[in-house]
């Protein structure tokens, strides 16, 4: 067999070249000893060419990215692959039932337990399981998530780019704004990129819903990475019109409420903020006292609140400095209407801190 030949894709079992197989694989059991299965496609291509692996639910409350898995196997067929697509729709099945963050009943977080042990918690297993049988045996990773609940965060990749890989992969995908760092220990992304599988996080709007527009640019990255690895050479790759890395040196600031009290946001419609703008005002129930929260300098807000509520030392919204580059790039966005509904129809481009993943 010659080097450029297909060849069959080998977890427990085999999906042989130009075969689509959908299943459901067991990851652990339930009190009452019934299998917990998670939901997987296995695309392998008539030709030979990269496993590509991609994960959504590892947190069970973040619904976008099984939208964008279920879009993705439906769309891809083994003719036009060259390679694999491993797609494990939903991996935490217990917190997805549950529609929460965390493993019910103990509250272990799923994306802090990778690369896993066989004899371990419950995380540990389930994680030791889907690590060893799909993710281990790709050579790209794409990991799918929102925010946590009462957030919202912006379109956006995370990415060790200290790794040229890595770096890569973030840049193909093609979000604005990428979060530079290798990710907390344990974590899906960090594991894999260690051990020698480069994966990204992309954190992409709110959880529990779908949200069209978020997942309609999540699809186009896929495209535009599939297309770029050669994995799907029919497709196309775009890149945006203007990019933020954000490295850990960089300044950014959660803004703080100094008051409790009812939050109304103000900033907008667009995510830039000047120094000195009003982002919100937070006003006690009689309306006798109103603070307005400002722009400590001009700026990306990558992250906000969502509760209208706040006590003093709640974070109202994440700040991020800007170039002027940026920002006229931004401004010139913001003129073609490109931000047009951007608060009100899925916060389309919003980022939140290091907690969401």
């Amino acid at each position: 067999m010659s080097e450029t030949d297909p060849e069959s894709f080998q977890y427990d079992a085999a999906v042989d070249p130009g075969e689509k197989r959908q299943f459901r694989y067991e990851v652990g059991e339930t009190y009452l000893g019934d299998a917990v299965e998670i939901p997987v496609t296995v695309i392998n291509g008539e030709h030979d060419g990269p496993h590509v692996v991609m994960t959504a639910a590892v947190h069970g409350d973040e619904l976008n990215g099984v939208k964008v898995l279920q879009e993705v196997a439906d769309r891809y067929t083994p003719h036009e692959i060259h390679g694999t697509l491993v797609l494990l729709h939903v991996v935490n099945v217990p917190g997805y039932q549950a529609q929460q963050r965390y493993l019910p009943i103990y509250d272990q977080d799923l994306n802090r337990s990778f690369p896993g042990k066989e004899r371990s918690n419950t995380a540990g297993r389930m994680a030791h399981h889907v690590y060893q049988q799909f993710i281990s045996k790709c050579d790209l990773g794409l990991d799918f998530h929102t925010s946590t609940r009462n957030r919202t965060t912006m379109y956006h990749a995370r990415a060790d780019v200290g790794n040229p890989d890595v770096e890569h992969l973030a840049e193909v995908f093609g979000t604005n704004v990428i979060l530079s760092g290798e990710g907390d220990d344990g974590s899906l992304r960090a594991v894999a990129t260690r051990n020698g599988t480069p994966t990204i996080t992309i954190e992409m709007g709110k959880a529990h819903r779908f949200q069209p527009a978020l997942i309609e640019k999540a699809l186009d990255g896929v495209e535009n990475v599939l297309a770029d690895y050669g994995v799907y050479p029919d497709g196309d790759v775009s890149e945006p019109s203007w990019r933020k890395v954000m490295g850990p040196t960089e300044e950014k600031r959660w803004i703080r409420a100094d008051t409790g009290g009812l939050v109304e946001m103000q900033w907008g419609p667009s995510p830039l903020v000047h120094e000195g703008d009003p982002i919100c005002t937070i006003s006690d129930h009689f309306k006798d006292e109103e603070h307005v929260v400002e722009a400590p300098f001009t700026g990306l807000i990558v992250g906000v609140l969502e509760n209208p509520v706040a006590l003093p030392g709640h974070p109202i919204c994440h700040l991020v400095r800007i170039t002027p580059e940026t920002r006229e790039e931004i401004e010139r966005e913001i003129t073609q209407g490109e931000f047009d509904g951007y608060r009100s129809y899925g916060q389309r481009w919003m980022a939140d801190d290091e907690e969401a993943e």
